[in-house]
């Protein structure tokens, strides 16, 4: 089995990099509007729908409408979807139909620096998501101004987590029809029970175990700390995590996709 080399990458990463900039060029009106918009529609949906069933939400020694305790979540969860998708189903057909990686290993980039290229491609896609929310979050309240600013680092760190997983599925994944399977037992658990929606403190300890598992949990904590001042967990120990989970994924994308690109 052919095994990742970390010597072998160097900064050329930068090319994967802005071949994928010059492709999205071409699409980024149509890409510009879901974050934009997407806030505004969860935003409204569940302050018609739920805030009003739900009264006030007790978060942190806060009492916060339903909206404003959610609407960080929502920005956490734009920087998971945005970038694991774009590493999954998006760089899959760029390996696999369009045979863009293989172009690719034509050039002196080599394995390790494609993967990293689309993974920092992907960070950099939620980065910008994330940047377009809080755009129309901070205007109107629902994100302090300046600390939410913090979020925008923090997308890029998120992203690469997200987007180094879904890396990781893509390596080991067959079909593009079979990325169904990641998304329905991984990705949608986390988005449901990570946090986003309700505190976990309000779920059975077992469950709040296993939220604690998800990175999305800690992104979520960390982007209601810096949109609302405040958090039920530790800081240090939520950026430590994601950090870690970075690393460790990002090493298993290397490997898997090195297996599945040299034969």
């Amino acid at each position: 089995m052919k095994r990742a080399k970390f010597s072998a990458i160097s900064f050329r990463f930068r090319h994967v990099w802005i071949r994928n900039l010059t492709t999205y060029r071409r699409i980024w009106k149509i890409n510009f509007l879901v974050p934009l918009l997407e806030p505004g529609f969860y935003i409204v949906a569940f302050g018609l729908g739920f805030a009003g069933l739900i009264g006030k939400v007790d978060y942190a020694g806060l009492s916060l409408e339903y909206t404003r305790f959610m609407a960080p979540a929502l920005v956490a969860t734009a920087c998971m979807w945005n970038s694991f998708f774009e590493t999954t189903y998006t760089s899959f057909v760029r390996m696999y139909y369009q045979k863009t990686f293989h172009g690719m290993l034509a050039t002196p980039i080599s394995v390790e620096e494609i993967i990293v290229g689309e993974i920092v491609w992907a960070a950099s896609k939620a980065t910008a998501a994330v940047t377009l929310m809080l755009a129309v979050l901070i205007p109107i309240g629902y994100a302090n101004f300046p600390d939410a600013l913090l979020c925008i680092p923090l997308a890029f760190l998120g992203g690469l987590a997200f987007g180094s997983i879904g890396m990781f599925f893509t390596g080991i994944i067959p079909t593009i029809d079979m990325f169904n399977l990641p998304t329905f037992l991984f990705i949608t658990p986390m988005f449901l029970f990570s946090g986003t929606f309700f505190p976990i403190r309000g779920i059975p300890e077992w469950a709040g175990v296993i939220s604690l598992i998800f990175p999305l949990y800690h992104m979520v904590e960390l982007t209601r700390f810096f949109s609302l001042g405040a958090m039920e967990s530790d800081p240090i120990f939520n950026l430590a995590y994601l950090m870690a989970f970075t690393v460790v994924f990002a090493c298993l994308a290397l490997f898997s996709m090195k297996r599945r690109l040299i034969q």
